[in-house]
C-alpha cells in the first residue's frame, strides 16, 4: 500500500450502508450554525472548495457541473417551451446558473429556506452565482413547500426540487402531498424533477417509493436519468422526472445538439445514454 501523502481529511460516512467518501483537506475556512443547520467550507487538496452541511458533502468546485447540468439541461431540453421555472432549494446557485442558460425562460424563482447558503456560494462559490443578478431571476428565502402550495394552478412549465438528502425538514420535499401541489402548478405539459439518490442504494426504496407517489399525485409518466457525481454515495446519482402530459423519454434533441451555451458533461449524446436504465433499476421499479 502506497503512503498516504496528505496528513488532513474530511471522511463522510454513510452508516447504513458500509461504505465513506474521503477528500484530502489544506484548512477548514468557516464554519457556522444558520437558524436551519450547521454549514462548513473546507479547501481541499485536490477538489477546490467544499461545501459541507450537517456533516453531509454538498458540492465541490471540482465536480458540481455534473449535478447541476444534470438536474437542468435535461428537463429543460425535454419541456416543448419552458417559459416559467421553479427550483425549490438550490441555494448554492448552481442550477440556478444553468437554468437561465436557455433563452427560452423569462422567468426563474429559486426558493431556499437558507439564505446563508447562498451568501456563502457568493463569497466561496463564485463561478456558481455569475447569474444571480440576472433580470429573470428572483432568489426568494422562504419555505418552499409552501411557496409551491400557494402558486396559481397551472402557472409553472418546469419545477427542480435542487433539495438535500430526504431527511429532517428535507424529508417533505419528497411526500406525496408535495407532488400533489406540485402537480397542481405546472401547466398541462409541465415537468417536475427531483433529485433522487443513489440508484445504487437507493433504487428498491426510494426511487421506487418517488415514482409511485409521483403518480399518485396524478403525474402520468415518471422516468430516472442516473449521472456520476463522485462526492455523493456510491459516486452515482440520479433525478426522477415526472410529466403531466410531455412524453419524458423524447427532447428536444436538435436544440440540444445546437445548444448556444457551453456545458462541461451535458449534451445530446448524453441526455440520449441517460434516458437508458440499468437493468436491476428496471426490475427495481417494475417489482
Amino acid at each position: 500500500m502506497s503512503q498516504n501523502p496528505f496528513p488532513h481529511w474530511t471522511i463522510e460516512y454513510f452508516g447504513q450502508e458500509g461504505t465513506c467518501f474521503g477528500l484530502a483537506i489544506k484548512d477548514k475556512i468557516h464554519e457556522e450554525q444558520s437558524a436551519f443547520q450547521k454549514i462548513g467550507i473546507y479547501d481541499t487538496e485536490t477538489f477546490g472548495h467544499l461545501m459541507v452541511i450537517d456533516d453531509c458533502m454538498m458540492l465541490s468546485q471540482r465536480d458540481n457541473f455534473l449535478y447541476h447540468e444534470m438536474m437542468s439541461h435535461p428537463v429543460l431540453f425535454c419541456h416543448p417551451k419552458p417559459e416559467k421555472v421553479a427550483i425549490i432549494g438550490g441555494g448554492d446557485c448552481g442550477t440556478l446558473k444553468e437554468v437561465l442558460k436557455h433563452p427560452e425562460v423569462k422567468s426563474l424563482w429559486q426558493i431556499d429556506i437558507d439564505e446563508r447558503v447562498t451568501r456563502l456560494a457568493e463569497d466561496y462559490f463564485p463561478e456558481l452565482c455569475t447569474s444571480n443578478q440576472d433580470p429573470r431571476a428572483q432568489l426568494l428565502f422562504d419555505d418552499g413547500i409552501v411557496w409551491i402550495q400557494q402558486q396559481a394552478p397551472e402557472s409553472l412549465d418546469v419545477i427542480i426540487v435542487d433539495s438535500t438528502d430526504p431527511v429532517g425538514p428535507a424529508a417533505v420535499l419528497f411526500s406525496a402531498d408535495f407532488f400533489l401541489a406540485c402537480q397542481r402548478a405546472l401547466k398541462p405539459q409541465g415537468i417536475l424533477v427531483q433529485q433522487s439518490e443513489s440508484p445504487l442504494l437507493h433504487g428498491k426504496t426510494l426511487i421506487k417509493k418517488l415514482h409511485q407517489d409521483m403518480r399518485a399525485a396524478g403525474f402520468s409518466e415518471t422516468h430516472t436519468l442516473p449521472f456520476p457525481q463522485p462526492v455523493y454515495p456510491t459516486g452515482w446519482w440520479s433525478c426522477t422526472m415526472a410529466s403531466k402530459g410531455t412524453p419524458l423519454k423524447q427532447f428536444r434533441q436538435t436544440d440540444a445538439e445546437q445548444k448556444t451555451f457551453v456545458t462541461e458533461y451535458y449534451n445530446a449524446e448524453i441526455h440520449q445514454a441517460a434516458l437508458v436504465q440499468p437493468e436491476f433499476l428496471k426490475r427495481a421499479l417494475s417489482e
